[in-house]
């Protein structure tokens, strides 16, 4: 009797084996959570470290770059007075030089004579100053320049379009992110014609 009632207190196992296999069931399905998203976080940071890279290639490619400003004689340049003899010239113009800086910093530069020439002949030159362009943008300069010739060969009484050319060097800084600076400098090569009758300055042309 005894024995019975201890067997009824302590029911023996089940031997069909149910029981043990709901439980591997559960914990196999937790582990495959588990693995689940231990491969989703792994595909996420692979997808963020590949962005990144991107990102850092094309700022390197884009604002970490940097390119040659461009410095020119613009059109907008006025004459005010002409005067053509028979073998010379004299000429007053309101010349406008711009700097172009297409680089994601300041172009800080140097001062410079931006010399002129007719038929291969220093006539004049202009003092540019000091200063800087500012990013993605074009600085202008406003000069006076007094263009005198004097005993020239050849008759240029006759000629209406009087023909110079401007070259200059100007050198100066790129400055990237307030840290980076990078040393530029780039050459004015530019032809231009003056017409003497109605004063304008025509086909400005640089390389």
């Amino acid at each position: 009797m005894a024995e019975k009632e201890q067997q009824q207190a302590f029911p023996l196992a089940p031997t069909n084996g149910y029981a043990r296999s709901d439980a591997e069931a559960a914990t196999a399905d937790k582990e495959e959570l588990r693995r689940q998203k231990r491969k989703k976080y792994l595909i996420y940071f692979a997808a963020f470290v590949v962005f990144q890279t991107l990102i850092i290639v094309l700022f390197s490619l884009t604002v970490m770059k940097v390119k040659t400003p461009k410095f020119r004689v613009r059109s907008s340049s006025s004459i005010n007075t002409v005067d053509v003899q028979q073998t010379s010239f004299t000429l007053n113009m309101n010349a406008q030089f711009g700097v172009k800086n297409t680089n994601f910093g300041p172009y800080k530069y140097d001062s410079t004579t931006v010399y002129f020439q007719y038929n291969g002949i220093e006539v004049g030159s202009a003092i540019i100053p000091k200063s800087k362009a500012n990013f993605l943008s074009t600085k202008k300069i406003n000069v006076p320049v007094d263009l005198t010739s004097a005993s020239l060969s050849g008759n240029t009484s006759n000629s209406e379009i009087l023909t110079l050319t401007s070259t200059a060097r100007l050198s100066g800084k790129v400055e990237l992110m307030l840290i980076f600076k990078k040393k530029k400098a780039v050459n004015m090569n530019c032809t231009m014609d003056v017409n003497t009758r109605t004063k304008e300055l025509l086909n400005v042309a640089c390389k």
